[in-house]
């Protein structure tokens, strides 16, 4: 029968998406986050780079206007321990609501910051976040501003020693002044920072000589470890930025070590930087002065990566100062702060630090939903809830059609079967006369496909919501499950904790998945039987895939399914009883564990 070779293809087709998206998408995540915390315990985090006991290369590149320009780094020796390296030097402390750490005088460089409320661990007492670390650490992490004279390098660079007033700690309300002086220069620098994220340095340049001379600002955030990322398609991680009219760019790990290096057209307006899942570091130039910019992997002795732009030369006067004013970013990417500096600050098109995906239509629309609803009953879990039964609300008549179509189709279930009977040698005829009892009875045999086509996009945005927003992470529910955007933690297979055993990833099957396969095997039990065989054993095992599949899932992508089941359940029930249709849960479902007798051969 046509209908049925059809209903085969589409559960065919869904069940390898599903399938396709738990072992590349869903599989490699989880392993990459084993990694990552696993690399955390370790005594300095993770050692991705190969280890020399050299320091940082001295390297010349091409400047992103096209000239050549030197930005170096002085040799320092390669070392393990964190509190060692900072202590060594002359630093500035941070103190902020939201970071501690510290400012490295020696090049005036931030590669020393933690985030004071996000932990490793969803246990509070857990070591909080480093963002940033010194270069001579293995996993060194930091940004840095300077100014460059055409033809000579850094003015102040990497190697400048700044002075600073003794006992100064930056805070949102105290700014520190730093002093340099070189090549007959002054430059007097000025750093604040907000009660969030966000770094402001500003730049006054004294020329002392008796000459013109010519600066030019420039920025570099540099990594030297290549942290573990997610699957590909999920989540962008990598270098970034949006440079005036041509928006947003995005360079993976992989492509820019394949690339060496990716340049980018002179605009104004903009940022750049390296992003990971939750984190995030960016610089924002001088708005008014164009820049040019550029990508890095620079292969030498310690591998790393960099993103870095040159401004436009800024010409003093003897005599004269000029002033010059960018911006760093450092910090979590929290939705309304980041969406703030871009209305604020007017940073062009920030608000994509954060990846929304194609269909950031819908992602964006369903955090801010669910965000909205936290914020007036206190829990991530409950705002899904509550989000769950508004899309509800909203479906109500297309569902409410399609419910009204399926209970149709089962009155007239006699006249199938009857027909079936009749023209059983006759697959053409059968399907002519179906299609006309259909056309008669005004039944859309497609009807009962909606509620899961408008189910797929809520489904896969809540899931894009639950994976890239900070806001999720570590976001509690009730009882076990303390992280909305982790799986649930507990096991069918381990009595749920009471056999102290570690299960593999595929056995780890909570009290969520377990529910949502009960409740999506009650609602595919509402409607009758299929004859078709192939249909009864795709009903019968469909809940148990799905159960297995989703139970490596986020728990708030698993608690939506189970209560959008349950809210279904009862739609249906009350839409069949009004329409006349027997609910034949109880009879399906004897059915199914019903064992069938032998037949004689």
């Amino acid at each position: 029968m046509e209908n049925n070779r059809n209903f085969l293809i589409a559960m065919a087709l869904s069940i390898a998406v599903l399938i396709g998206w738990q072992y590349f998408v869903v599989s490699p995540r989880m392993d990459a986050q084993r990694q990552a915390v696993e690399s955390t315990q370790r005594a300095d985090g993770s050692l991705q780079t190969p280890q020399t006991p050299a320091g940082t290369d001295q390297t010349q590149t091409a400047a992103p206007s096209g000239r050549e320009s030197v930005i170096t780094s002085p040799q320092l020796p390669l070392s393990e321990d964190r509190d060692a390296v900072i202590s060594q030097g002359r630093r500035i402390a941070i103190d902020t609501p939201q970071l501690t750490g510290s400012i490295n005088l020696t090049g005036a460089r931030i590669d020393d910051l933690r985030l004071k409320n996000y932990h490793e661990t969803v246990d509070d007492t857990s070591p909080t976040i480093v963002l940033f670390s010194p270069e001579q650490l293995p996993n060194g992490y930091f940004a840095e501003t300077g100014l460059l004279v055409r033809g000579k390098g850094p003015v102040v660079g990497a190697a400048t020693e700044w002075q600073a007033p003794d006992g100064a700690t930056l805070t949102p309300s105290t700014p520190v002044t730093l002093t340099a002086t070189a090549d007959g220069l002054t430059v007097n620098r000025t750093i604040s920072v907000d009660e969030n994220f966000m770094f402001t340095v500003e730049d006054a340049i004294v020329n002392g000589g008796t000459a013109p001379v010519s600066v030019e600002p420039y920025g570099r955030v540099v990594r030297y470890s290549k942290p573990e990322v997610a699957a590909a398609y999920v989540l962008f991680e990598g270098l970034l930025g949006v440079f005036g009219e041509d928006g947003l760019n995005e360079v993976s790990y992989s492509s820019i070590e394949d690339d060496q290096k990716v340049a980018h057209s002179k605009s104004s307006g903009g940022w750049l930087g390296i992003t990971d899942k939750y984190w995030a570091t960016a610089l924002v130039p001088e708005t008014a002065r164009p820049f040019g910019s550029q990508f890095l992997y620079l292969s030498g002795q310690r591998p790393h990566y960099q993103t870095e732009f040159v401004s436009d030369p800024i010409a003093v006067a003897p005599g004269e100062t000029a002033t010059t004013t960018s911006r760093t970013f450092a910090g979590a990417k929290v939705v309304d702060i980041i969406d703030g500096y871009e209305e604020t600050l007017g940073v062009r098109q920030f608000g994509q630090l954060i990846d929304w995906g194609w269909f950031y239509f819908i992602t964006r629309p369903m955090f801010h939903a669910l965000d909205y609803i936290y914020k007036l009953v206190g829990n991530f879990g409950v705002a899904i809830l509550v989000v769950t039964v508004i899309l509800k609300l909203f479906f109500f008549p297309l569902a409410n059609k399609s419910y009204k179509s399926m209970a149709r189709m089962k009155t007239v279930q006699p006249k199938i079967m009857e027909l079936r009977e009749r023209f059983k040698d006759d697959k053409q005829k059968q399907q002519q006369e179906m299609m006309r009892i259909y056309k008669e009875e005004k039944i859309n045999p497609a009807a009962g496909c909606w509620p899961m086509l408008i189910q797929i996009p809520v489904f896969f945005a809540l899931y894009k919501v639950l994976y890239v927003t900070i806001e999720m992470r570590h976001a509690p529910f009730f009882g076990w499950i303390q992280d909305l955007a982790a799986p649930d933690p507990t096991s069918l297979f381990n009595l749920f904790g009471l056999i102290p055993i570690t299960l593999p990833h595929l056995l780890m099957v909570g009290v969520w998945p377990l529910l949502m396969g009960i409740t999506m095997f009650i609602q595919m039990r509402l409607n009758p039987t299929p004859p078709d065989p192939a249909q009864q054993m795709i009903f019968t095992w469909m809940p148990v895939v799905f159960t297995f599949m989703l139970a490596a899932f986020p728990a708030g992508l698993v608690i939506y399914w189970t209560w959008n089941n349950f809210l279904s359940i009862i739609q249906q029930s009350v839409i069949m009883k009004r329409n006349g249709a027997k609910i034949e849960l109880w009879d399906n479902m004897r059915g199914a564990f019903k064992r069938k007798p032998k037949t004689s051969t």
